[in-house]
């Protein structure tokens, strides 16, 4: 596959498999789609912006015509472009359903009627809702208790009742919370970097019980080139990191790297439907594709914090995108 669109391409996981694609597929065509709402940041394909092969569209992935005019003579999609913010879809589930729903069913038309070899749907861990023990595979049952995360997990069975249905090449990819560089700062690790390295309060949910796993963006980036080109048509795959913390846990490895302290915490009241603890089962993807997460988690964060310690040019602007979005 040489050319290919990646929808959200602007966005925090979207440019950086851009730049993957650039740099690691010699002769690849690649087509961003992004129509750069806030937490879209054109600045992020700067490295890439006079690559031969790299064409950006600044559109909608609602408008079927947009749409149309960038699928034709596609080999692939990777669809990343989506409402990702809980606590927005919280106060505002409207733009959730528009973009995560009609925007995949647009682009799930759009993709079998210019004959699209493989159309891979990057999702979210979110999808099955709260694990207290274990790990979820791939056959787990949906049960998304967020605005958010329904409307990825209608957007999931969009794309997979196109493959069943119409027999288009849908591969489906679900991921644990990715973390690293460029990432929008209104999400935990990018929020409370910036706020204690402006010797800011951090807002701690609760009691900070909360337990995610955690993946570097550039592995889950290696892990969607894979499903991409090998991944079986019809199915999911898990990609997770394999580092759970609680909340509380990484708060305290976020004021070490920052050297700040406990002082700077606050305890809110905790997010509505806020789930426990997400938990994903890799060991599909391992066993047919080879992955394996290659960042550790320490080097990976401690990189993350020198990153945002040494960029404020980048996010500094974008804290006051995020307020008036």
């Amino acid at each position: 596959m040489t050319r290919i669109l990646v929808t959200g391409g602007a966005g925090f996981i979207g440019s950086r498999f851009v730049r993957h694609l650039l740099d690691t597929r010699p002769g690849v065509r690649v087509t961003v789609l992004d129509k750069l709402a806030y937490s879209g940041v054109a600045a992020n394909l700067d490295p890439v912006a006079d690559r031969p092969g790299y064409r950006f569209v600044r559109g909608d992935i609602c408008d079927p015509a947009v749409v149309a005019e960038v699928m034709a003579g596609q080999d692939a999609v990777v669809h990343l472009a989506a409402e990702s913010h809980v606590d927005r879809s919280i106060t505002g589930a409207d733009a959730f359903v528009r973009t995560n729903l009609t925007g995949t069913q647009v682009l799930l038309d759009a993709a079998l009627r210019a004959r699209i070899g493989r159309f891979l749907q990057v999702s979210t861990d979110e999808v099955y809702g709260s694990i207290a023990a274990g790990a979820w595979t791939e056959e787990q049952p949906l049960a998304p208790n967020s605005p958010y995360a329904a409307s990825k997990a209608g957007a999931d069975l969009l794309a997979l009742a196109q493959h069943r249905t119409h027999g288009l090449d849908v591969v489906v990819t679900r991921c644990s919370n990715n973390y690293g560089p460029y990432q929008f700062p209104e999400k935990l690790i990018p929020l409370f970097t910036t706020r204690l390295l402006a010797g800011r309060p951090v807002p701690l949910y609760g009691d900070g019980r909360n337990v995610r796993d955690w993946l570097h963006v550039s592995d889950h980036c290696r892990a969607l080139a894979l499903v991409l080109d090998g991944g079986r048509a019809g199915e999911v795959y898990h990609v997770g990191g394999g580092t759970e913390l609680s909340n509380r846990e990484l708060t305290g490895l976020l004021l070490a790297a920052t050297g700040t302290d406990w002082s700077l915490v606050r305890r809110v009241p905790d997010r509505k439907g806020h789930d426990l603890r997400y938990a994903l089962d890799g060991g599909k993807l391992r066993r047919e594709l080879g992955f394996e997460p290659t960042v550790r988690f320490e080097a990976g964060l401690a990189a993350t914090v020198d990153w945002y310690r040494e960029h404020p040019s980048w996010w500094q602007p974008l804290l006051e995108r995020a307020a008036l979005a």
